[in-house]
């Protein structure tokens, strides 16, 4: 995969965006330089939240945090959102995202002269809307036969006599419903059977209250399954996929569609497309860099108060855990990522003696490896793989090291190789942030050469200040963003 352009008409601080990262360029490596507030993070961040959150559900949410204050305007159908240009190695697939109203279908229906007598669910999220009510209809169902069972019950604990395990067993039973439906009786008396009266007449209207809802469940489904294939049969012809609805004001009522269009491929293979392409998609950046797809109300607990910063750093946490592509310079934790790399590293050994009758050498490779880009430093790993430390080369012997010992910029360096390779990175697009802060200049323009090296296949995209590092390739390598870097 390689990204050829992207450009952005208005977005946030991005106007008028059109840049083109040539394919036939060695090394495939793009410094995108800009004075502050130029959006280079802005950039990034929205390259990489519509390639690789697009068309996963439980990323969808990273999606419109990013689209707060996104909005049409007025007088307009569509307002677009960015147009990509991604090559495949066969050829060049342009992908346009852009927001309507997710109303709008109904205009273009009427416009053919295609008339509905029930346009209500004429929606392009006709198929987001549908699956929403299934997950209803099987909440209820499950609900509808636990209330069930437990009015079985109940009537059966009416017919028991007063003992000890009757009232064990209906206070058991009057727990769960509390819990489950948040039941409030105005008296207890676990020794009659006037409370039990009473209880199951509370579960009868509950039950036919679910009954009730049920069927207008069931009889939404029908008819957004009655409209569902004109909507997808439209898209389809349109070279259109839907994404998600939005709210640009925060409101819960989601107007706003984000589609997008998609050129030069078969629709019978864009999901495979766009899957494959979710996950040829990475973002490196600083973890304060990060915030613009958080939730808006986490986003602003980055500029309050220390206490705070705890919730800004669970989301954070929860970020990473949900976006396979997503890594912060988290040079803390450096030594865990070595050692899971080692452990890999002597599981792949471990498998090629099965397999071939000969113990590889990934282990080998991954100590010379790491030895070799130290500095003169030796890498020493515990015989249980349970911690790392370092070996410092002196005169007068060797002094041990542990990782916090290390420099913030080794500490760096080290972090951005290990991700790079033990996540196995390669023929990717990779989109880092701010990749040279705690470097020296020398290594400023060193990372350069390191990318190159540590997995050459990959695309890199650099957002910088540095003059070091954009030296370190041509002037035609490097992009710009007003207010530019270089004059």
């Amino acid at each position: 995969m390689h990204l050829l352009r992207i450009q952005v008409p208005d977005f946030r601080v991005l106007k008028n965006v059109d840049i083109t990262f040539e394919k036939e360029f060695f090394p495939s490596i793009f410094p995108l330089g800009s004075q502050n507030g130029g959006g280079k993070s802005t950039l990034l961040q929205l390259i990489f939240v519509l390639l690789h959150c697009s068309n996963e559900a439980d990323r969808i949410p990273f999606f419109k945090n990013m689209l707060h204050g996104f909005t049409i305007h007025e007088g307009s159908n569509k307002r677009i959102l960015a147009t990509i240009d991604i090559w495949d190695e066969e050829k060049i697939i342009q992908l346009e995202f852009f927001s309507c109203k997710d109303s709008y279908i109904k205009d273009i229906f009427r416009s053919n002269g295609k008339s509905e007598t029930d346009n209500t669910y004429l929606k392009y999220s006709a198929s987001a809307k549908l699956e929403e009510i299934k997950i209803k209809i099987s909440d209820i169902e499950q609900k509808t036969q636990i209330l069930q069972k437990s009015l079985d019950k109940l009537e059966i604990f009416k017919n028991i006599e007063k003992d000890e395990e009757r009232i064990f067993r209906v206070r058991e039973e009057i727990s769960i419903l509390v819990r489950k439906y948040g039941f409030k009786f105005s008296s207890i008396n676990w020794r009659t059977t006037s409370f039990l009266e009473e209880i199951q007449e509370e579960v009868k209207v509950t039950l036919e209250v679910y009954k009730l809802n049920l069927e207008k469940a069931e009889e939404e489904s029908k008819q957004i399954e009655r409209i569902l294939p004109k909507v997808v049969n439209y898209l389809h012809s349109e070279n259109l996929i839907y994404i998600c609805n939005y709210s640009a004001s925060g409101k819960k009522a989601e107007e706003e569609v984000i589609l997008c269009h998609i050129d030069n491929i078969d629709m019978t293979k864009v999901e495979s497309f766009i899957k494959n392409l979710s996950q040829k998609i990475f973002l490196a950046a600083p973890a304060t860099q990060v915030f613009l797809f958080l939730n808006e109300e986490f986003r602003k607990l980055l500029f309050r108060e220390q206490n705070n910063a705890i919730d800004y750093n669970s989301q954070l946490k929860e970020a990473k855990s949900r976006l396979t592509g997503f890594f912060t310079y988290d040079f803390l934790s450096v030594d865990l990522l070595i050692i899971e790399a080692f452990k890999a590293a002597r599981d792949k050994d471990f498998r090629e003696a099965i397999e071939t009758g000969e113990y590889g050498n990934s282990y080998k490779l991954l100590m010379n490896d790491l030895n070799l880009m130290l500095v003169n430093k030796k890498i020493n790993v515990s015989a249980d793989l349970s911690g790392v430390t370092f070996k410092l080369d002196q005169s007068g012997g060797n002094v041990e090291l542990y990782p916090e010992d290390l420099s913030h910029g080794e500490l760096k360096r080290l972090s951005i190789y290990m991700w790079i390779k033990y996540r196995n990175i390669e023929d990717a697009i990779v989109l880092m942030d701010e990749i040279e802060i705690a470097f020296h200049p020398d290594w400023q323009y060193q990372i350069i050469s390191d990318l190159k090296q540590w997995s050459p296949s990959n695309q890199y995209i650099l957002a910088t200040h540095s003059y070091d590092l954009c030296q370190a390739l041509t002037p035609a390598h490097v992009k710009e963003l007003e207010p530019k870097l270089l004059k």
